[in-house]
């Protein structure tokens, strides 16, 4: 997996590609925790994401908490958001 970050002010930008699965989640969670506290804003970029399991989306439901609901999902292919719709995670999260 690579995990590509933007940072701009408060504001930050996580691209994940290929899978965030089980063997890629800590690297992805690492990516998350090294964020500064100054950023109040997180969007990830699902554009390039290619598969999610069940650990990958127990790391964007925790992202999703740490930033206390600021969080933003873009980009997010059919596949995926199928998932996101299967675990009822589309209601809960913000996904543009």
């Amino acid at each position: 997996m690579i995990i590509n970050k933007e940072i701009n002010g408060n504001s930050a930008v996580i691209k994940p590609e290929g899978w965030l699965d089980a063997s890629s989640a800590p690297e992805f969670s690492a990516a998350l925790e090294g964020l500064e506290s100054s950023i109040t804003e997180l969007t990830v970029d699902m554009e390039k994401l290619e598969y999610i399991s069940s650990a990958g989306l127990r790391l964007i439901v925790a992202a999703h908490k740490q930033m206390n609901g600021a969080l933003t999902i873009k980009n997010v292919s059919s596949e995926i958001l199928s998932v996101f719709r299967m675990t009822g995670f589309d209601k809960r999260l913000n996904i543009v």
